[in-house]
């Protein structure tokens, strides 16, 4: 088994040192023919991250993705991405910092046409292909349920009902309560849903899903639409007139209570965006050191800097790996604090949530 551990590191090490620089290669060749600017460090960490309309798997590997466009004047157009690639102009639009603008006849942008654009991108495609992997993989747990009633679980079933129970036991309930169950299955939902999105940002070439904002925004959307959808009178209460607060402090308290409804799901956005988003810029920065080290030194400089950089490239992926699963567990937790805080019963006894639970243990 050790040795089995000794030649994954190996060969992950030579693949990294060969991407490093047959990459420089790749810019240095360029640049000798004058096509491409050197090379840019931020550039290319800007690309992996964002979002495109072209799913690039490795250099010259890229998977044409569909453009849906809209406009009142044409109708529906749908064609591949790739009729866009490299500045070009198609049925008088281009593609340009990510975005397809419709061209006038001087080649400007027709601003007098507003275009919707319903394109299959990168991060849509890693998004329906991780809907996928959810599917087939808890309907294959399913079937194994149905196959092994009273007996050991096997196979994926048995790998994933840890995990299941843990999401039960360890956020669910404690958060939640009695009524755990009517959540349990969001919960579970969302919990899956980040981590193999996350799990997926790690593979070469992957999109960062889980990375852009705008997917971060949607689900913590969710959870405040359930979690205000949800609450009771007490939780309102609470917000609208909080008990044991004087009359004259009132118009400071409950402003603040309406805000913390906001800034709740704008802390869950931003805290999975930024940690999801910083790990891939921390990854990309080391490698792009074996291209700058090229660039100033040559092929030799390159290959001594893979050497060195390699090692710590693996191991911020290791770290990128618990990061996947600690902010699925965060996420998932938080998401359950707050509803828990909306359906909890109200505490009788007039005095705070620590002496409740002190008269409620005596």
């Amino acid at each position: 088994m050790r040795s089995l551990i000794y030649k994954f590191f190996l060969i992950i090490l030579v693949f990294m040192s060969s991407l490093g620089v047959s990459q420089a290669q790749h810019e240095e060749h360029h640049e000798t023919k004058g096509e491409q600017k050197k090379f840019n460090v931020g550039d290319m960490i800007m690309h992996h991250i964002k979002d495109d309309h072209g799913w690039e798997f490795a250099h010259g590997v890229t998977l044409p993705l569909p453009v849906i466009l809209y406009s009142e004047d044409r109708g529906l157009e749908v064609f591949s991405s790739a009729k866009l690639a490299h500045g070009a102009v198609y049925n008088d639009y281009k593609l340009e910092h990510g975005k397809i603008h419709r061209l006038t006849a001087g080649g400007q942008e027709d601003h007098s046409v507003h275009v919707y654009n319903f394109s299959i991108t990168k991060n849509v495609a890693s998004l329906l292909l991780s809907a996928v992997i959810l599917i087939v993989v808890f309907f294959s747990v399913r079937n194994g349920y149905e196959q092994n009633k009273g007996k050991a679980p096997s196979g994926i079933q048995s790998f994933l009902e840890p995990i299941i129970l843990f999401v039960r036991d360890e956020i669910a309930k404690p958060n939640l309560g009695p009524k755990y169950e009517r959540y349990l299955p969001y919960l579970l939902t969302l919990f899956f849903f980040i981590l193999v999105n996350n799990l997926l940002g790690l593979l070469p070439g992957a999109a960062n899903l889980t990375g852009n904002i705008t997917v971060t925004m949607v689900l913590a959307v969710i959870t405040a639409l359930i979690t205000n959808f949800s609450g009771n009178k007490h939780y309102w209460g609470h917000i609208v007139k909080p008990t044991g607060v004087p009359f004259l402090l009132l118009p400071v308290i409950v402003p603040v209570e309406i805000v913390g409804i906001i800034v709740k799901p704008i802390s869950l956005m931003i805290r999975l965006f930024a940690n999801i988003t910083a790990g891939h810029i921390i990854i990309l920065s080391l490698l792009g050191l074996i291209f700058i080290a090229q660039n100033l030194g040559g092929t030799g400089t390159g290959w001594g800097v893979s050497l060195i950089v390699a090692p710590f490239t693996v191991f911020m992926n290791l770290i990128e790996l618990l990061v996947a699963f600690l902010q699925s567990f965060i996420f998932t937790l938080l998401s359950a604090m707050y509803i828990g805080s909306a359906v909890e019963e109200h505490h009788h006894g007039g005095g705070s949530g620590l002496e409740a639970g002190l008269e409620q243990h005596h």
